[in-house]
């Protein structure tokens, strides 16, 4: 899903001010959510994949690995969760990657959050709210339900857009959260409230994620989303799991 990000990326840097209302619009290109049900809880071919399936570690670029940190193949994926095609490119995804190289112990799968609008610095707070072992869950819950709490923003109150244009962070983005129904989805992931408004409010991640961004596109040449990199090499023209999957499978051999 190209994007043209360049400015984004000057107002994320600035301070994160101006994005509030630069998010709200239809969602009516969203792919229907999907059923995402007790896809994790795959078959292990042993040991080594219970292991390697539970093994989550947080990277330099906040992102999230999960599987063997010393494994040949290392796929990453730059990820918007107000995106349609990040949300088919999990659903389609998550199976194969855990089954066909996490497990085995083939390959890490790591996610780094990517900025696209105000909305995202939203999602990409809670999805990282919590311990390293939740953020794959959190992930899968937002994109899952990403349809839903998009809907909302394309007939937002004037009292709603005041809130978005609050000069204070946390308040900004507990406004974002409450009226797209965000609370909701991670309360349903056993989070509090007060668990949640803490992560919110947590600026300085938030400003971390946006420079990771800028970097994404500026040294990684990370120009849409979803975004990979192979070994640290940037696939350009690949933005769906049925043009990754040749490329993923040659280095799997």
């Amino acid at each position: 899903m190209p994007n043209l990000p360049v400015r984004l990326f000057q107002l994320l840097i600035a301070g994160l001010s101006a994005l509030a209302l630069f998010a709200v619009q239809p969602a009516a290109a969203a792919p229907p959510a999907r059923a995402h049900g007790a896809k994790h809880a795959l078959p292990n071919s042993g040991a080594n994949s219970a292991n390697w399936l539970t093994k989550v570690t947080r990277t330099p670029e906040d992102g999230y690995m999960l599987g063997d940190p010393a494994a040949p193949v290392h796929l990453v994926a730059y990820i918007s969760y107000t995106c349609p095609h990040c949300a088919e490119f999990e659903a389609e995804a998550d199976a194969p990657l855990r089954i066909g190289m996490i497990g085995p112990g083939k390959g890490t799968y790591e996610i780094r959050p990517f900025l696209r609008n105000g909305l995202d610095i939203a999602a990409s707070l809670l999805a990282e709210c919590g311990p390293p072992s939740k953020f794959f869950g959190n992930t899968q819950a937002l994109l899952a339900a990403q349809r839903t709490w998009l809907e909302p923003t394309g007939k937002l109150s004037e009292a709603q857009k005041g809130r978005w244009e609050s000069p204070d962070f946390a308040t900004k983005m507990r406004a974002i959260a409450s009226d797209l129904g965000l609370y909701a989805i991670m309360e349903r992931r056993g989070y509090s409230r007060a668990e949640m408004d803490h992560c919110l409010a947590d600026r300085a991640l938030a400003d971390r994620i946006a420079k990771h961004t800028s970097d994404a596109a500026e040294k990684e040449f990370i120009n849409g989303t979803p975004g990979f990199l192979i070994n640290g090499l940037t696939l350009t023209g690949t933005y769906s799991w049925e043009s990754l999957k040749p490329q993923l499978d040659a280095r799997l051999r």
